[in-house]
């Protein structure tokens, strides 16, 4: 078995993809593929036509977009699985993942976590006004997503939410904001300290 996943290494969307095959238990080669800069391989190119990450090649199959990915991944190894059964559990992780994706992605982290801890680490300019629209845009998607996060087993909604969490939660303004609702950081606490999370840690590894 030949899998290889294309990324870079700081994006959120490649650690979703990374948390899915460590719970899976399944081994993988890394590519580094920095889609910000100015000359993206015209290798890279054929495989994701838009330049974004991630990617996948398992055994010369090719596959992009990270919920094609990550369903494919969760139908195609053994271990635990990630999806219900279900219909309405079922329509739940997919609920709370469009959420994240057209809700809480660029506020979470675009936003709080890029100016409040990325591009300060990097020596980058970063905008306090950009911080806090983040943090006003992301109170209501936080409010939203409480009454939706399970009790239940791990599915590819934790791991996709867990993924823009962590970097949410890096900055302390975040972290703060997350306290003020009990239940999702609650679900917050436990899901990050699954051994997947500390193995995937993009500040590590």
């Amino acid at each position: 078995m030949a899998l290889v996943l294309h990324g870079y290494r700081y994006s959120v969307y490649l650690r979703i993809v990374r948390l899915v095959l460590a719970e899976k238990g399944v081994g993988y080669e890394r590519v580094e593929v920095n889609p910000f800069a100015p000359d993206v391989p015209a290798s890279y190119r054929a495989l994701h036509p838009f330049g974004r990450v991630p990617a996948l090649v398992h055994d010369g199959f090719a596959l992009y977009e990270t919920g094609a990915i990550t369903r494919y991944i969760d139908r195609a190894f053994a271990g635990p699985a990630l999806q219900p059964t279900e219909p309405r559990a079922l329509a739940r992780m997919d609920q709370i993942i469009a959420v994240v994706d057209s809700y809480g992605y660029w506020p979470m982290v675009r936003q709080v976590f890029s100016h409040g801890v990325f591009r300060p680490l990097l020596g980058q300019p970063a905008s306090a006004a950009e911080v806090e629209r983040g943090l006003a845009a992301s109170a209501p998607v936080l409010a939203a997503l409480q009454p939706l996060v399970a009790d239940g087993g791990l599915t590819l909604a934790d791991l996709h939410l867990g993924a823009m969490m962590a970097y949410f939660t890096l900055a302390p303004d975040g972290a703060a904001l997350l306290q003020r609702h009990r239940r999702l950081a609650a679900w917050w606490a436990e899901v990050s300290a699954r051994p997947s999370f500390a193995a995937t840690d993009p500040m590590k590894s």
